[in-house]
């Protein structure tokens, strides 16, 4: 987890201070916030007015901020630890997704790595997967609120023999006697994302700086890094989670100058020391694949055109076309039926004639937004259809189809390091 950068208070923030979170600990805050499980947030007033006759206003509203926190920390953590986790309003959404963590995690555990240092490690959501394999965790960050909930979240979660929570600058952190590093820089600032690596929190620099002093590291970055910006003894690897791209990671210690896209669930992995060239561009075939965007931010699109015999329908966009139908886990394949220059009457047309109600709008290379698109067409009708708004052959062009069922992939193994 990021290092956490301090938030205003709001009302819709939860807790935002050291004292409000000491609160939900006590006997009291913890009914209030098991009574909250199944609670409404569209009925928040009527539940704070009723609660407050009988409990401190202060902890009425810390209780109703960490019980919408949770529900929201569902669809990362799974219910059954989002609701006994604690979060802060920029520490949920900045977390590592515990399929992410649990499979990082394995990987250390590969490699042998049987104590860690997480620097910047925000709620703890790292830490806790790596503590569930038996690795003992030193979780630093120098905000007082996100330690005490890193903390909480350790003991919540029956871990806290394996981690020790420390505040501190994580720059003044001695981690020799650990055999790995984890750093997770903070990418937002006052104003949101921050996108020059050396304006993360520590600088990039410093966070390669202290991998490079380790056995092994793992640091984790924005997935839009160029690949220039990528030390060249580091391993860089990107990571999907059911098709959406969550992370980058420099990898050190294990396979310098590799690039790897992993997907999960799986995993999945495609890795090269020695990336292709550039497929070339040709016409465009019975069958369009979409790579994962693991897989093009890896810049491993050609790897995959490999495999499928395929080639790209332009030169600048990832979109691979083949004559033959053929299984990968790496790219979701579509059969295409038209394919058309672009023309907002004449797709419209066909779409009434096809009887397309249920229309899945995919761009790549054009500058139409997807709603923007149905809002014109209008789709009506029982049937569906899939429109890729893209370029061929350096024209704007339409192509039209819907998704494949490709032969079976054989099941994913633990890759090895």
């Amino acid at each position: 987890m990021a290092h956490t950068v301090r938030v205003r208070p709001v009302a819709d923030n939860g807790p935002v201070t050291p004292e409000d979170f000491a609160a939900l600990l006590t006997p009291e805050g913890q009914a209030l916030l098991d009574s909250l499980r199944a609670y409404d947030p569209a009925q928040e007033l009527a539940v704070a007015t009723r609660l407050r006759r009988e409990h401190p206003a202060g902890l009425v509203s810390a209780v109703l901020g960490q019980a919408r926190l949770r529900q929201r920390a569902v669809a990362k953590f799974g219910a059954e630890d989002a609701f006994r986790m604690y979060f802060t309003p920029g520490g949920g959404e900045m977390a590592t997704r515990a399929s992410v963590a649990s499979y990082r995690a394995e990987r250390l555990a590969a490699l042998g790595v049987r104590s860690l240092a997480d620097l910047c490690c925000g709620i703890g959501g790292d830490a806790l997967a790596l503590a569930r394999l038996g690795i003992r965790v030193l979780a630093v960050d120098r905000d007082p609120l996100t330690v005490a909930v890193a903390r909480a979240n350790a003991e919540a979660l029956g871990l806290a023999d394996l981690i020790e929570v420390r505040e501190a600058d994580v720059t003044e952190v001695d981690t020799s006697g650990y055999d790995a590093v984890f750093i997770d820089p903070a990418r937002r600032g006052g104003r949101g994302r921050v996108f020059d690596p050396e304006s993360y929190s520590p600088p990039l620099s410093w966070a390669v700086a202290t991998a490079r002093t380790a056995k092994y590291a793992a640091v984790k970055i924005a997935p839009g890094i160029p690949h220039e910006a990528v030390p060249e003894e580091a391993e860089a690897e990107w990571i999907s989670d059911q098709g959406d791209v969550k992370e980058a990671v420099l990898w050190f210690g294990t396979a310098p100058g590799t690039v790897r896209a992993t997907l999960l669930p799986g995993p999945r992995e495609l890795r090269t020391a020695d990336p292709l060239p550039d497929p070339p561009a040709g016409p465009v075939g019975r069958w369009l694949y979409e790579p994962d965007g693991a897989v093009i931010r890896a810049h491993l699109v050609a790897e995959v055109a490999e495999q499928l015999d395929g080639r790209l329908i332009d030169p600048t966009i990832a979109y691979i076309t083949a004559d033959e139908l053929r299984a990968t886990p790496y790219a979701t394949a579509y059969e295409i039926t038209d394919v058309l220059p672009f023309g907002l009457k004449r797709l419209k047309a066909l779409l009434r004639e096809r009887g397309v109600g249920i229309l899945t709008v995919k761009k790549r290379g054009s500058a139409i937004e997807p709603e923007e698109l149905r809002k014109k067409v209008k789709p009506q009708g029982p049937n569906s259809a899939t429109v890729f708004l893209t370029r061929v052959a350096g024209a704007p062009s339409m192509l039209i189809g819907h998704p494949a069922v490709p032969p079976a992939v054989p099941p994913a193994a633990m890759p090895e390091q």
